[in-house]
């Protein structure tokens, strides 16, 4: 097997089997948090011993090992579709060795060939940069977070929401409202607004590349996420829906430019089993260092 290949199947077994260590830290002071003996306590105690269980065993997280999102940061004449190609390979085997369960059907007949590969699946972003180093970041998005995501356009009458500030905050507050704890919460919220409706959405995702405990560097924004991250856990939604205090581990948000004619709010929600790592690659597609 090639390096490129052998280090994109480590990347995805460390990703679908070990929490990274700014996740585990926020599950952990959640922990701490929340009443001695409650339901939300001991939900959190069980997420905590899965992600040891899981990390010692080399194996999935959860069981639903989630849409395989690749974020690929590379030198101008970098071969994007050998990379592609090799990342499609390292996909199989690491479906075959277990580190991925069978999860991706076509969507017209339901059939699953077992390989997790299919249009659009897995997912790559690729990104060109004026620089030597090869980043490879990996996500993998599990389908019960995915169904509590939300896209707002607004003015929304139903939630009182105008195209400001505080619309937004409406907007993104009401998608962890109706999330409950269908979305496996404690969650990270991954937001955007602006854009149009794909790029919403896609801009939002890549939210969760960043860290649990960084901060956002435009102080309107980083206003914002903490606003929201402070009112949602008052809402008493708390783990797995059980009550608590811990509904959110963290918020993200990006802007991007829209046109005037509309204004979309983009929530991408992600469960507690944040499964997010990365990786520096050589020329060689040998492993340099562990981003998270």
């Amino acid at each position: 097997m090639s390096e490129l290949l052998n280090s994109l199947i480590e990347l995805i077994r460390r990703t679908s089997a070990e929490i990274p260590d700014d996740v585990h830290k926020a599950i952990l002071m959640s922990l701490e948090n929340e009443n001695k003996d409650s339901l939300a306590q001991n939900a959190l105690k069980i997420v905590d011993q899965n992600i040891a269980l899981a990390k010692n065993k080399s194996q999935p997280i959860c069981q639903d090992t989630g849409s395989i999102l690749f974020y690929v940061d590379v030198p101008v004449g970098y071969d994007q579709i050998t990379f592609a190609e090799t990342a499609r390979e390292a996909v199989k085997a690491a479906t075959k060795k277990g580190y991925l369960r069978q999860n991706s059907v076509d969507s017209l007949t339901g059939k699953n060939d077992g390989t997790n590969c299919g249009p659009g699946a897995p997912a790559f972003h690729f990104h060109q940069h004026r620089s030597p180093e090869i980043f490879v970041k990996l996500a993998l998005k599990g389908g019960g977070c995915e169904n509590v995501g939300a896209q707002y356009s607004l003015p929304d009458d139903g939630i009182h929401a105008n195209r400001d500030i505080d619309g937004c905050r409406k907007a993104i507050l009401d998608a962890v409202l109706q999330a409950q704890g269908k979305g496996c919460g404690p969650g990270v919220l991954g937001v955007c607004i602006g854009g149009d409706r794909a790029t919403g959405y896609e801009l939002s995702k890549t939210q969760f590349l960043r860290r649990i405990d960084d901060r956002n560097a435009e102080p309107q924004l980083d206003a914002l996420e903490q606003d929201i991250l402070k009112t949602g856990n008052e809402l008493g939604i708390g783990p797995m829906g059980f009550g608590g205090k811990t509904t959110l581990l963290g918020v993200k948000i990006c802007t991007a430019n829209r046109v005037p004619a509309s204004y979309f709010v983009s929530v991408s929600y992600m469960c507690w089993a944040f499964r997010r790592q990365g990786v520096t690659l050589d020329v060689g597609g040998k492993i340099g260092q562990w981003l998270y």
